[in-house]
């Protein structure tokens, strides 16, 4: 659980009429992570990289064209198949996706041009409403030959700009109604001046009422044979929705069946364009957990018996690239969500799931504490944990985060004495945090010194573990920067008058010998590592930054450590706000009002949601910022077995073989 599954780099040479497969069997194993390599190619094969890369160009087109398909018929991709579909080839998919298109075509494009009829048909009803009422027969005022008539609607504030631009033009503009910041106007002049009048009506934004042919008579006529239309139209929409409909309940399957084909075919082409291809075989390497090696021989050896295996042993040169199986049982998943989201662990770096477990839900309880918003947390965290909220079911793992968080603010409430804010109902316990402000920060401090101190801690084991013995005993995360922290610890606690049973001599001499192997820390660690040379950039100038670098050092120890006040500050804050919201309660009525109690929900919902998100904000931070810069890295290579379809459930690439 704390460190990375032991792995082993596996080369296959496989044939290559057994490469499909081949690849096939090692995507279902769900156990190797292939590593891509430059494409090499000797010879004339009959099935080349070239021919995989166009695959893969083809296939994504294809896919796409499925994806538009199934949006016209509203299908939705669906979860990804149990089990990894077969392989199609691109001229086959396309076959079929031909005839799904064409299938699909004519009801959508009828479809399409039903609605943009009757948009047409409800616009020209809108316009013809405003005059109705008028016993005027349209098609008589289409056909004079002598006078222009022209009928729309125009800005209000335009209708006197339109009458001074026509004002040495012999026409008349009748307003006929207003409706809101638009009139509907008719405009007469002479056929003569059609064109000046047309410009003039364009420039105004007059927008002119253009019936078809096919509608005539008064504008009360042409109405009712416009809403005939109108409702001879929404059959038509309806009939077509009706086929689109039948033809989702029959392609529905179909279409997600040969998306996720395709897609695997991709994924197996792109995957195949990553081997290293010879004239008749391919040579494909990876890496595998050391445990699951025998499972991918056996699974292997039942497709083809004519693939050899080699397994190599790691050289030095491959630790960095080696990818990282964290073995993190399912209930840390969420914190390991947290930590990769920070860094992925190194191959030979200690996995720091286990004490951002541990220590995150006790700096969020330390600032959080109360037994009504912890255990509202409690019950959220259990019931995303469990699922039962579905829209939330991809956030699963982060329940027992937030249950976990919940659980410790609670045990923080009962020794703070708060029950929803109230202050008064429960005895604390321990103390209140907004009675003894400076117990509570010293708390915080002694909490960040013992953080700091696991980290430190932490960073020396993963050293020896990787047997850098310069840096296990010299680093100013090690063994000298230990030393050097708790000497000043406890010169500061004698200082303030805390009894110490460690003479205060004693704690100046390891303070020195602490300062002097932070000092010359680079020296000492090429020295005990037998690295040359000893000085890269010459003794004098090592000398003089190397001061300045112990300065640093203790000005960041000092700063590490301050921050966890934070913590107190927070916890303080908590019930200040608290008691924000009995003060506001109190204003709107005594306690035996509706307005209070509202109030004080409200608050109490506000408070956990809101300043509940900034304590997990601000603990975040400390355990990225100030824990974890103690001793991780964060510049490992996560482990992503080789899959042709994502598999169901999977939250992260680590949980992909279970972890």
């Amino acid at each position: 659980m704390f460190k990375p599954q032991a792995m082993n780099k596996v080369e296959l040479i496989i044939p290559e009429h057994e490469v499909v497969r081949t690849t096939e069997a090692l995507a279902a194993s769900g156990i190797f992570h292939h590593i891509p390599t430059a494409p090499l190619t000797i010879g004339i094969p009959s099935r080349g990289i070239d021919e995989w890369q166009t695959w893969t160009t083809e296939l994504v087109a294809l896919e796409r064209r499925i994806l538009m398909v199934m949006e016209e018929l509203r299908i939705d991709e669906g979860p990804p198949p149990a089990t990894p579909p077969h392989i199609i080839e691109p001229r086959v998919a396309e076959r079929d996706i031909e005839r799904l298109e064409h299938e699909a075509e004519a009801p959508i494009r009828d479809l399409e041009a039903a609605r943009r009829r009757l948009t047409q048909l409800q616009k020209y009803v809108n316009q013809l409403a405003p005059i109705a009422d008028l016993d005027v027969d349209l098609g008589m005022l289409r056909d004079l030959r002598y006078t222009f008539v022209m009928l729309g609607s125009i800005p209000v504030t335009n209708i006197e700009r339109l009458e001074s631009s026509l004002e040495h033009i012999p026409c008349v503009l009748i307003t006929l109604r207003h409706e809101g910041h638009l009139a509907t106007v008719v405009l007469f002049g002479l056929q003569q001046d059609a064109a000046v009048l047309n410009r003039a009506a364009r420039s105004a934004y007059l927008n002119p009422l253009i019936l078809p042919e096919d509608y005539r008579g008064t504008p009360s006529q042409a109405i009712a044979a416009l809403q005939a239309g109108i409702e001879r139209t929404r059959e038509h929409i309806a009939e077509y929705e009706m086929e689109i409909a039948r033809l989702q309940e029959m392609r529905v399957r179909h279409l997600r069946h040969l998306l996720w084909r395709v897609r695997a075919s991709h994924a197996l082409a792109h995957t195949i364009t990553g081997y290293n291809h010879f004239q008749h075989t391919y040579l494909v390497t990876g890496w595998v957990p050391a445990a699951s090696l025998p499972t991918l021989e056996q699974t292997i050896g039942r497709v083809s018996d004519k693939v050899v295996i080699e397994v190599i042993k790691p050289r030095e040169e491959d630790i960095e690239h080696i990818p990282a199986l964290l073995k993190n049982p399912p209930i840390l998943k969420g914190f390991e969500g947290l930590v990769t989201t920070y860094g992925q662990p190194g191959y030979e770096e200690l996995d720091p799931t286990p004490i951002m477990a541990l220590t995150f839900p006790l700096v969020f309880g330390l600032m959080f504490g109360d037994i009504g918003h912890g255990l509202v947390l409690l019950l959220a965290g259990l019931l995303l944990a469990g699922r039962k909220i579905r829209a939330l079911s991809g956030m699963a793992g982060f329940g027992v985060v937030i249950a976990l968080c919940g659980g410790i603010a609670t045990i923080f409430g009962v020794l703070y004495g708060s029950l929803f804010g109230f202050e008064d109902v429960l005895t604390a316990l321990w103390f209140r945090p907004l009675e003894d402000i400076n117990k509570v920060l010293l708390f915080a401090v002694a909490v960040g010194i013992v953080l700091l101190s696991a980290g430190m801690l932490y960073n020396m084991l993963n050293a020896a573990l990787s047997r850098h013995w310069g840096h296990f005993l010299f680093n100013h995360n090690g063994l000298a920067g230990l030393i050097f922290y708790w000497s000043l610890i406890g010169l500061g606690a004698r200082t303030f008058g805390v009894a110490i049973p460690i003479p205060g001599t004693v704690l100046v001499l390891t303070a020195v010998i602490g300062g002097i192997g932070l000092t010359f820390a680079e020296f000492f660690e090429r020295l005990v590592e037998r690295r040359r040379p000893l000085f890269e950039e010459g003794m004098g100038t090592y000398i003089a930054m190397a001061f300045f670098e112990l300065f640093e050092t203790l000005i960041g120890l000092f700063s590490n450590t301050l921050s966890y006040v934070r913590m107190g500050a927070f916890a303080v804050a908590h019930g200040a706000l608290s008691m924000v919201v009995f003060i506001i309660a109190e204003s709107v009525g005594n306690a035996s009002s509706v307005g209070y109690w509202i109030v004080v929900i409200l608050g109490n919902l506000f408070v956990i949601g809101f300043e509940g998100m900034i304590v997990g904000i601000q603990t975040l931070r400390l355990e990225y910022y100030e824990l974890f810069s103690k001793f991780f890295s964060g510049g490992g290579t996560p482990y992503r077995p080789l899959s042709l379809v994502p598999r169901q459930g999977q939250l992260g690439a680590s949980e992909s073989t279970g972890g």
